[in-house]
């Protein structure tokens, strides 16, 4: 605390100690920052003398200090004190966390005028005084004060003074800039990101444009609109959690959670303490309470991945979670009500699991309200290409792999594949490709064995370098017929090879020019 009296200095501060207890009452007492700073602006004109007082506030996210209260300022004067970090005296305050003191406006280069107040020459003996408002080692602002000091100790002293204003209001200046500056950056923040998170999963960027897929982007429009409950089915790798995130992100809930739970990936002694959680104590290691995923998911939508997976005392008090919205958590006897959305899916068949008593009847009809099947890759068709050049793309970009194109007895490969892992095999297929491709293009012998032509297999003699050597002059003939249309004379020229060698070739591997014109 400074000390508020001395002699010699013309004026005395012992009268402003009730006036700071009151001070720090009313900031304990009040919320409203405007009236703590009414009473702060107030004491400082009465007791202090001062002709201007400031209180500016630092918006990080826009990195600007601009004046919030003050007294002897118009209006306009006011709206006019903006400054950035490290511009004038009010700047490097902030910058610095450090008091300024100008004996001598006038006299000080830094010190800026931006609210065009000091436009009369006796303003220029004015002295200026700026600290810090700090709330442990973040500058929130500063009190700035501008009065005629005849006595410097008397200067000094006020320093200290508006020092102890400053610590008094800081608490009240952090709960403003918390409820008006980043709250309200955080909650723009957050909404961006679930745009770009809308944006991600909406059915349009799901790739494809086959028939199949057209009819389950047209029921996966129809039911985002509501709360209904949908059934996800489709064999593994299809793509079904990427149905129910495009569900959610275009639903009337989609501002709330999405929780996803995979009901294979846990023992089933856990997965219910993990959907609807535990109370502390309810069994060995449960030393907190805990909040399950149901809980967690109130508000938005839950995703149950592989829910034909889930044992028959599970799938009983998953029925009562579908028909109430309520439960209990394990070792609990408080009902907790939510309000979510269920999405389930499972590769299994329903309806052969019912017929064995494997899974519930009443269970499978509250989850099968509105079924989505999403097709298996092999019934896609072009998508096949679509998602290949997807994925070469993403790859390139992820890898920084300069890699441009899929070459066509690749692209021959790809479709006459079966495709039993889906969209996921697809997906992997290309990442080891991208790896081992060295000229800029994924070829056919850059892909599994698996996948590789029946006719090339045909030609080898079973040593693994006559394969390669066959898949090589396969892809480079069947290239040199597209690329010159299904002419022989210049497919042969583009080989270095006669038109009889040509021929005699692509009679090897049962190719005809008329299927490249």
């Amino acid at each position: 605390m400074p000390k508020l009296c001395e002699t010699n200095l013309g004026e005395c501060r012992t009268n402003l100690l009730p006036l700071l207890y009151e001070m720090s009452r009313i900031t304990s007492d009040c919320g409203d920052l405007s009236n703590i700073l009414h009473v702060l602006l107030g004491l400082m004109q009465r007791h202090m003398k001062v002709i201007r007082g400031m209180v500016s506030l630092y918006d990080p996210g826009t990195g600007k200090i601009f004046v919030h209260e003050s007294i002897g300022l118009t209006e306009d004067e006011a709206a006019k004190g903006v400054y950035h970090l490290g511009e004038g005296i009010t700047g490097k305050v902030v910058e610095s966390g450090q008091s300024i003191v100008v004996p001598r406006i006038g006299d000080e280069p830094d010190f800026l005028n931006r609210t065009g107040s000091h436009d009369n020459r006796p303003d220029a003996k004015l002295s200026f005084i700026c600290v810090p408002i700090l709330r442990g080692r973040k500058v929130m602002g500063t009190i700035s004060a501008e009065r005629l000091y005849d006595n410097r100790r008397l200067l000094g002293l006020d320093v200290e003074i508006l020092g102890v204003l400053a610590a008094v209001t800081a608490q009240a200046v952090e709960l403003y800039m918390v409820e008006n500056f980043y709250a309200s950056r955080l909650e723009d923040e957050n909404s961006r990101l679930r745009s770009a998170l809308k944006e991600r999963f909406r059915p349009s960027n799901i790739i494809g444009n086959s028939k199949p897929m057209l009819d389950a982007y047209r029921l996966i429009e129809k039911v985002s609109k509501s709360m209904t409950t949908v059934l996800i089915l489709g064999e593994s790798g299809v793509g079904k959690e990427l149905v129910a995130s495009a569900v959610h992100y275009n639903s009337p809930c989609a501002s709330g959670p999405f929780v996803k739970f995979n009901c294979a990936s846990l023992p089933e002694s856990i997965i219910e303490s993990e959907l609807f959680g535990h109370e502390k104590g309810s069994f060995t290691g449960a030393t907190t309470m805990r909040r399950g995923r149901f809980e967690e998911a109130d508000g938005g939508t839950i995703f149950l991945d592989e829910v034909g997976e889930l044992s028959l005392p599970m799938q009983a008090k998953l029925l009562r979670v579908l028909q109430e919205r309520s439960f209990e958590r394990v070792g609990g006897n408080t009902t907790i009500k939510v309000k979510l959305r269920i999405l389930a899916a499972t590769n299994r068949n329903l309806v052969e699991m019912v017929a064995n008593n494997t899974f519930r009847e009443d269970l499978y009809y509250r989850l099968n309200v509105f079924p989505i099947t999403i097709p298996p890759l092999r019934e896609r068709g072009n998508d096949i290409i679509a998602l290949a050049d997807y994925f070469v793309a993403r790859f390139a970009r992820e890898m920084g792999i300069a890699v441009e194109r899929i070459s066509t007895p690749a692209i021959n490969m790809l479709l006459c594949y079966h495709w039993p892992g889906n969209v996921r095999e697809l997906e992997n297929v290309i990442e080891r490709a991208m790896l081992l491709a060295e000229d800029g293009v994924i070829h056919g012998y850059n892909l599994p064995a698996s996948l590789q032509l029946p006719v090339l297999a045909k030609s080898a003699d079973g040593g693994t370098l006559d394969t390669k050597l066959a898949a090589v002059e396969y892809e480079m003939i069947v290239d040199a017929l597209k690329v010159n249309q299904g002419n022989m004379t210049l497919a042969a020229n583009h080989l270095g090879l006669t038109r009889r060698i040509l021929g005699l070739r692509m009679g090897k591997y049962g190719l005809s020019y008329r299927e490249y014109r």
